[in-house]
């Protein structure tokens, strides 16, 4: 069927849950092979997916990206000199992986043929995310290409409303409704089956997890329904892209494969028990052997074996046993049983002047986190459609090329390692405190020194172990673990726990599950099949928790609970809440103040608005305690309500002949009038002080106009006043983070007010 002209747009409207896409196809683009434009509110998503040219390589060259414009939501970008829209952010990205990891199981195998899918925010309303609607729209656009796809499928976000103690589900929630909810699950399907899974949550049960992926498989089902019903009325034929074999080259290699798992069937048994223990399993001689063999006997006109046909082979045999030996014997090819846990070791303070690090070892997968503190002003400044927003908390993934044992090119982080990153922050997020409890910028690092399996659960793992260790006050410790699954395509399969590298390879499921004794925090599941029942999923929750619990205890034994005193390294972070019509005050014009006290103390102030309670936040940090010290008491100066009576050593600015100026607190002054500097007769004040004079007075009266008069403290009263000076008052600050507090539970949103740093 023939592609809509532009003259003649097709339209159609499709419910998920309670909210309506609005798909139009043939508006934009109509040189690709397809393009479709999807609207939800007044987000608006323009999808295309493009046909290229055929490669010879390797794996499937399929590239999704992700693109936000900044004119979406009216943004020009705040760079002074750069206003154009830069590399994509790690949330762009992650958005992008979503619609990847949905969409590339469901290529038949073969393609070589390049496929590009873009999505292009074009309007975001700030209510309905863009990412699923993009989701949906790649979906209807693979569908209805010429470009074969085994759709339909079809994406959403649910989110967990509470209401009367009901639980009830939000499918594509507004921002409004998902900053109320414990769950962001996003859950992709066919018309029969999940495809993929991806989740945050707040310590959610289990069981509610089930209930959400069943209710996700009802609602997508039917979406998946009216994508194939709007393929039949306007889809292209689809195009043959993968070339049919010679059935001569077919026969022999199978004729070959016979061969081979007949003589060597014990050869290829032991280089899968040698590859599961990381041994070098010496299939190249094998492979050489079996092509001297082969030419020796080649007759003319027979096709000619070659190395690499020979390698393949063997490569597809080794898989074969290794799946042969878990679904038919029930061993694993490591020699463990189906739910057993490999090894664990860990240790604390693996770096001597690092704020917190930890090293957390699983097999022989090996990971390395470490912990840095920071005045919170260090925190992540993100410039997207959403506006500006900071972030206290990152996590960054690394993995070199030495961690499998290979040379490699070491450059920026890839997708898979900002992925990775984002997978163990979100596991974490939950349970970090607040920043009124623990106003720090925290970065961890995972460094992955060894892999052979589940390296993003290790570094879960591992970071939680070195959060412990830099004083963290943690909500509950989190830990992580790899699900796999081996299915026969018959109804036979086998969960497996905490897999390695090999079943990784040859297996049909990576499901990734992290959380605490109380629930799951983070999700994620790739899959190499073209759906997995909910049934599966449900005993692999079930199964995946006893594993998590398990690695918990192992990991408690190092370290139970965090530390009270962070390191002697780190710096330390002192909190003070204003008024925020004292916030001017505490900055002054151009930033003067805030630079002298920075200069004068040697102290880090930062100051964050926060218009919400009509209240400043002042962050004051520093290696050095007397530091901090100067510095809280020259802020408390200059916000501190003065009141009569109340008592000042001050410094004389300015002397006239009937009075002289004191300034009793940093930048604030009072006329002290002849008539009050001594119970004896003065006549002009030159007589009685000069400039720089140290004089203690008293607040005597404030004018409407805030204007003060200061008398002259008696000698009595002066001693007094020096007596006592340590316990003077501070009337307009009050001091709410200090290391030894009790810790709150409560986590608000990263998103912080408006930030200003000197």
């Amino acid at each position: 069927m023939s592609y809509p002209s532009y003259e003649k747009q097709y339209h159609r409207d499709v419910q998920v849950g309670d909210k309506t896409i609005k798909f139009t196809v043939g508006k934009f683009s109509e040189q690709v092979s397809a393009a479709v434009l999807a609207q939800c509110g007044e987000t608006v998503v323009h999808t295309t997916v493009a046909l290229g040219r055929q490669v010879n390589i390797g794996y499937f060259p399929l590239s999704v990206e992700f693109e936000e414009k900044l004119y979406s939501s009216g943004i020009i970008k705040g760079s002074r000199w750069v206003k154009r829209e830069g590399r994509p952010t790690d949330d762009a990205i992650l958005r992008a992986r979503v619609i990847d990891r949905t969409m590339r199981p469901l290529f038949p195998e073969g393609i070589k043929h390049e496929v590009q899918i873009i999505n292009t925010v074009l309007s975001y309303d700030g209510e309905n995310e863009p990412d699923m609607i993009a989701l949906l729209a790649a979906g209807l656009a693979l569908q209805i290409s010429e470009i074969p796809f085994d759709g339909p499928v079809a994406g959403a976000r649910i989110a967990l409303a509470k209401n009367d103690a009901k639980e009830k589900f939000i499918f594509n929630p507004l921002n409004s409704e998902l900053a109320d909810s414990d769950l962001d699950l996003i859950v992709s399907a066919s018309k029969s089956s999940i495809v993929m899974v991806e989740a945050g949550a707040n310590e959610v049960k289990e069981s509610v997890i089930v209930d959400a992926l069943i209710k996700a498989q009802e609602v997508l089902s039917k979406v998946s329904s009216e994508i194939e019903k709007i393929a039949q009325e306007i889809g292209k034929d689809k195009a043959v892209l993968v070339e049919e074999p010679d059935q001569k080259l077919v026969a022999l290699i199978e004729k070959l494969k016979e061969e081979i798992k007949q003589k060597y069937s014990l050869e290829i048994h032991q280089a899968v028990i040698k590859r599961a223990h990381l041994e070098d399993p010496k299939l190249n001689e094998l492979i050489d052997k079996i092509v001297a063999e082969k030419i020796e006997k080649v007759e003319e006109n027979d096709q000619e074996i070659t190395t690499s046909m020979v390698a393949d082979i063997i490569f597809q045999l080794e898989k074969d046993e290794a799946r042969r030996m878990i679904l038919e014997d029930g061993e694993r090819p490591d020699g463990r049983k189906a739910d057993e846990i490999r090894q664990i070791w860990t240790e604390l303070d693996v770096l001597p002047r690092a704020h917190g690090s930890a090293m957390f070892k699983r097999g022989a997968t090996q990971a390395l986190t470490v912990v840095t503190l920071a005045d919170p002003s260090l925190g992540q400044t993100i410039e997207d459609i959403t506006g500006e927003s900071v972030r206290h908390y990152m996590h960054h993934y690394n993995m070199p090329p030495y961690a499998s044992g290979e040379a490699g090119r070491v450059a920026y982080p890839k997708r898979r390692e900002i992925g990775h990153g984002a997978l163990a922050e979100r596991a974490l997020r939950p349970m970090l405190p607040s920043q009124e409890d623990f106003p720090y910028a925290i970065r961890v690092v995972s460094e992955i020194m060894s892999s052979n399996g589940s390296t993003s659960q290790a570094s879960v793992c591992g970071s939680t172990l070195s959060l412990m260790a830099a004083g963290v006050p943690l909500k509950r410790p989190v830990s992580g673990i790899a699900m796999g699954l081996m299915t026969d395509g018959k109804g036979k399969n086998v969960i497996l726990s905490d897999i390695q590298g090999l079943e990784d390879h040859v297996g049909d499921m990576d499901f990734k599950v992290a959380g605490s004794e109380k629930g799951i925090t983070a999700i994620q599941m790739d899959i190499k099949l073209k759906g997995i029942d909910k049934d599966i999923l449900v005993k692999a929750l079930s199964q995946a928790k006893a594993g998590r619990m398990h690695i918990m205890q192992e990991m408690l034994k190092k370290i139970d609970s965090p530390r009270q005193k962070i390191s002697q390294f780190a710096p330390k972070v002192a909190q003070i809440v204003i008024p925020a019509d004292k916030i001017g005050a505490v900055i002054g014009s151009g930033g003067s103040v805030i630079k002298d006290i920075i200069e004068k103390t040697g102290a880090e102030v930062n100051v964050v608005e926060d218009k919400e309670k009509k209240q400043g936040v002042v962050n004051v940090s520093s290696p050095d305690q007397a530091a901090i010290d100067q510095a809280l008491k020259m802020i408390d100066s200059l916000v501190r309500e003065v009141e009569l009576g109340d008592e000042f050593q001050g410094k004389v600015t300015r002397v006239e002949n009937y009075g002289a100026f004191v300034e009793y607190l940093p930048g604030r002054e009072g006329l002290l009038h002849v008539s009050n500097m001594s119970s004896d007769y003065v006549r002009d004040a030159h007589e009685k002080v000069k400039l720089d004079d140290q004089l203690e007075v008293r607040i005597k009266e404030i004018g409407m106009d805030g204007k003060v008069a200061l008398t002259a403290l008696s000698p009595e009263d002066e001693a007094k006043q020096k007596e006592s000076r340590g316990n003077a008052k501070s009337g307009g600050t009050k001091q709410r983070f200090n290391r030894n507090n009790n810790r709150s539970n409560y986590r608000p949103s990263d998103r912080q007010g408006q930030r200003n740093r000197y």
